[in-house]
């Protein structure tokens, strides 16, 4: 998704239809989770701990090990 369609989906969460806000938030937080793999595997291939990673997202070790336990991104490095 580039830039200006990001764009149009953050003005339609202030639309006056909260439906139409929520939909688009919905997407935003799909986006926003498919464009966090990429350099969560980036960090992850190139030695990052889970701690490490966790901290650069901005949250808890466990809650990063739950989002992303099963993808493949741990090796056995905690």
């Amino acid at each position: 998704m580039d830039m200006e369609q990001l764009t149009e989906l953050a003005a339609l969460t202030a639309d006056h239809d909260p439906l139409l806000g929520l939909r688009a938030l919905a997407r935003l937080r799909a986006e926003t989770e498919r464009s966090e793999a990429v350099p969560v595997r980036r960090a992850r291939d190139n030695g990052a701990t889970w701690l490490r990673t966790a901290a650069g997202l901005g949250v808890p070790k466990q809650a990063f090990h739950k989002r992303y336990a099963g993808r493949g991104l741990f090796g056995g490095r905690s």
